[in-house]
């Protein structure tokens, strides 16, 4: 995550913290300010070192601008709530992963109306990073663990009425996202899209996607949105972040998510992947009543999640590059990468492998 300094005249933002900071620490104050480089949202981050004269304040804390929506535009567009939220939801999915025992960041501070938060610094080491340098099995069985907080005890306590109980992981948003590989990202591919077998594939990956069991998942569940730290004995933990579209999907989602986004694969070799979701399934077991799906089941439930996910992203990666934020078509070749390695060797959709492979 990058960052620069901040230099220019007070905004609302920077007084805003200011101020938190002060409340929340009587005595403290902002020593710097840095804005951090943020992921494809439109919310914005700064880094605070704060004077810890206070007592109890701590070193340094993450401001964040919530920007102008509670709801992620798929939310909006599928008309999936019909009311909003009462309040955002990043407040309401960290008292609920909290709850849940998931590694979270402390919230200090919350402002509705000015659409601003004041929460803990998780660091800058992330999974994603750290597991580059090596030992990268036994870091994402660490992200296995607290994936299955979120699957098993989060879905147990989740309120009927929470904001991410109420939007699903169907076959209509799963067909919606495949639709947008179809209209931005299919150019990145040789083959043609727009055949009528190739939509009846597609067609049906999002109706058997839709038909598997549903956990609440984190659905941006990968290296980047995970933190690394490490306690006085230099044992590691994980940290949480960027839970706040958390919604219901099969529980291979997040896995899919977790072990083949963007470069992954660098790290993330077939022999890793199937020893984390052995580990996943197992602990699942261990963990209370039986998983709805058998092992073979689940294996093939990941197999179309991680289809899917490939295709959304390469869509999703054009778009943003078209928005005006560079970086991301960097990550297309592994998403065309991971999807013909699903597709391949398998009698299913044959139309979709004729276009991969044209």
């Amino acid at each position: 995550m990058t960052s620069r300094a901040e230099n220019a005249t007070p905004s609302a933002s920077q007084r805003w913290i200011a101020g938190a900071v002060a409340r929340r620490w009587p005595d403290a104050a902002v020593a710097s300010l840095t804005q951090l480089r943020g992921d494809a949202s439109a919310r914005r981050f700064w880094r605070i070192a704060i004077d810890c004269d206070a007592a109890g304040a701590p070193a340094t804390a993450i401001a964040v601008d919530l920007g102008p929506d509670d709801l992620p535009h798929y939310v909006r567009a599928l008309n999936l709530v019909t009311t909003p939220p009462p309040e955002p939801p990043w407040i309401t999915m960290r008292q609920l992963f909290a709850a849940g025992g998931v590694a979270v960041p402390e919230l200090f501070a919350a402002d509705a109306e000015a659409r601003m938060l004041l929460v803990e610094d998780v660091g800058e080491l992330s999974l994603a990073v750290a597991a580059a340098r090596g030992d990268a099995a036994d870091l994402y069985r660490l992200a296995a663990d607290q994936l299955l907080l979120i699957h098993r005890g989060c879905t147990e306590i989740l309120p009927a009425d929470c904001i991410a109980a109420k939007i699903a992981y169907d076959e209509r948003l799963f067909r919606w996202e495949l639709a947008q590989f179809v209209e931005l990202g299919a150019a990145d591919v040789p083959g043609r899209f727009d055949a009528p077998e190739v939509a009846r594939d597609l067609d049906d990956l999002a109706a058997r996607l839709g038909g598997y069991p549903r956990v609440l998942s984190h659905r941006d569940y990968h290296g980047e949105n995970l933190y690394l730290q490490f306690d006085s004995t230099g044992a590691p933990r994980l940290r949480v972040i960027d839970f706040q579209d958390a919604l219901m999907a099969p529980a291979a989602q997040d896995l899919s998510v977790l072990l083949t986004t963007r470069n992954a694969s660098e790290v993330i070799m077939p022999a890793i992947e199937r020893r984390v979701l052995d580990y996943y399934y197992t602990a699942y077991l261990r963990r209370g009543p039986l998983m709805p799906l058998g092992m073979d089941e689940f294996v093939e439930s990941y197999r179309l999640c991680v289809i899917q996910h490939a295709l959304k992203v390469i869509g999703r990666f054009r778009r943003l590059e078209l928005d005006g934020k560079p970086g991301y078509a960097r990550f297309i070749p592994y998403a065309l990468a991971q999807a013909r390695r699903m597709l391949s060797g398998r009698g299913d959709f044959a139309g979709l492998r004729a276009a991969f492979d044209a």
